[in-house]
């Protein structure tokens, strides 16, 4: 018999031994200036309760000289850390104690940390007891939910509401900031209940929101006005299902802004709508797009035209080639801070044996996106991988018409999969990422095993970095 009554004293000690001052052997600094507090832990609990803090403990052994092991935790703020302490050393948590948005917090420490049993107990409370805050603060829990796989619960969650109930979102206070992916997830649903003028609507607010300095009215606008609203909306533009307009609806809201529409795409719609000028409004439909199954890119560097010419680029096809699959962008590692710091083991057991990946960096303080495709597994052993099928690549004003293409030359370095001289991975030198003294990620590029140099730089901060698994 298994009497669970005997627990809470368990519990109840071991909290008792978290705020002992005589026995701790292990200092914990959490947060970053100004706000740094450091506590007091135990490693044995620490190593057995969360695997992400026994891989950095098992690369600092406890010493025999005296001095305590330290470690930093900068990416989580003090009071949540303690929040979460608790739960380490006790095994429970108190929702009564904290706001909701903390409970977000808590989450994101807790997949920080590798805490896997509590995120679905913390994703569950919120759908369960929080849905109004949830839906009031969809921007929120969506970007959370989607920033990695771990929050399954909450991203299905978003999905489900986005489909039923998509006006709580579009007509949300805080619809003009929710991040642009989000309002990509929306125009692309097939089963919204909107009719598609409504949809429209919603993304032209949604661009001139993040435009405030644009006039409202598109009679107004300049050249240059056209070619920021454009930029803004290029993904979105190509998922509205303009076919579904009826031939008014096209005239008074569509037309006005028809510099923002790609040149083509806008004349077949004027010959489509002039064919007949009683085409009404029809609702929402999914169309087949003969063959090309579109994938949603969840990258906050390239868009869905880099991933669609970076395809035809590994089937080996040209620019101007009709591309008959797209691809799926998988993502499984990001980097936002342009510091890998303690992560770096994290991103090291992810992408090993991966094969298939795509790798695309940001420089910061610059208009330039680098990337490299390596078609072989990455094995962080100090060694070369073969391969005649990796290339490289670089775009300049985020456009995909400004790009280099290099392909590999040299097979027998095309790859350099290592840990020394703290690279992260590389493309022979051509392209190389790094960790200078201070943890702060830089890139460099010197021609060497590629045909072409992709871009005279070196040792550029980098402001973003996120590796991709083609599928």
């Amino acid at each position: 018999m298994i009497d669970n009554k005997l627990l809470p004293k368990l519990s109840q000690n071991l909290l008792e031994i978290l705020n002992d001052e005589e026995y701790y052997d292990i200092t914990i600094e959490v947060g970053s200036d100004p706000y740094v507090k450091v506590f007091r832990a135990h490693m044995i609990i620490l190593n057995y309760r969360s695997p992400y803090l026994r891989r950095i403990l098992s690369t600092n052994k406890k010493k025999n000289d005296g001095v305590l092991t330290h470690i930093k935790l900068p990416n989580i703020l003090p009071e949540i850390f303690q929040i979460v302490l608790r739960y380490i050393y006790g095994g429970k948590i108190s929702f009564e104690e904290f706001d909701n948005s903390d409970i977000v917090k808590i989450m994101i420490a807790a997949n920080e940390l590798s805490l896997h049993e509590l995120i679905p107990y913390l994703e569950s409370f919120l759908i369960e007891n929080k849905a109004n805050w949830v839906e009031e603060n969809f921007d929120l829990i969506y970007e959370t939910s989607f920033e990695n796989n771990s929050f399954s619960k909450l991203q299905k969650y978003c999905k489900d509401l986005v489909s039923k109930e998509p006006s709580k979102i579009f007509n949300s206070p805080n619809f003009s900031s929710i991040p642009e992916n989000l309002l990509i997830t929306l125009v692309q649903n097939n089963n919204l209940q909107m009719n598609e003028i409504q949809v429209w609507e919603h993304v032209i607010k949604w661009g001139l929101a993040q435009n405030p300095e644009l006039p409202s009215d598109p009679i107004s606008f300049s050249k240059n006005d056209f070619n920021i609203l454009r930029n803004t909306l290029q993904q979105c533009i190509s998922y509205i299902r303009f076919h579904n307009l009826g031939s008014r609806e096209f005239l008074k809201e569509v037309k006005p802004y028809k510099k923002i529409l790609p040149k083509k795409l806008y004349n077949d719609l004027l010959d489509y709508f002039l064919d007949n000028d009683s085409k009404k409004p029809v609702p929402r439909i999914i169309e087949e797009n003969k063959g090309i199954h579109s994938k949603y890119i969840g990258s906050k560097i390239i868009t869905f035209q880099h991933a669609e010419l970076i395809s035809k680029w590994i089937d080996k096809l040209e620019t101007k080639d009709k591309l008959t699959t797209l691809y799926e962008f998988k993502l499984l590692y990001h980097d936002y801070h342009g510091e890998l710091n303690h992560s770096f083991n994290k991103f090291r057991e992810i992408c090993l044996n991966k094969a298939r990946t795509i790798t695309v960096i940001k420089a910061k303080d610059s208009n330039k996106i680098l990337g490299g495709y390596n078609p072989i597994e990455w094995k962080f052993d100090n060694n070369f991988g073969i391969t005649k099928d990796s290339f490289i690549f670089s775009f300049s004003n985020n456009s995909i018409e400004n790009y280099i293409l290099s392909h590999v030359k040299n097979e027998k370095k095309a790859i350099y999969s290592g840990t020394l001289y703290n690279l992260i991975l590389a493309f022979d030198i051509d392209l190389r990422l790094y960790s200078d003294a201070f943890s702060q990620l830089r890139f460099s590029c010197e021609k060497s095993s590629y045909e072409k140099h992709i871009g005279e730089i070196n040792q550029l901060c980098i402001e973003k970095f996120e590796v991709f698994q083609i599928v």
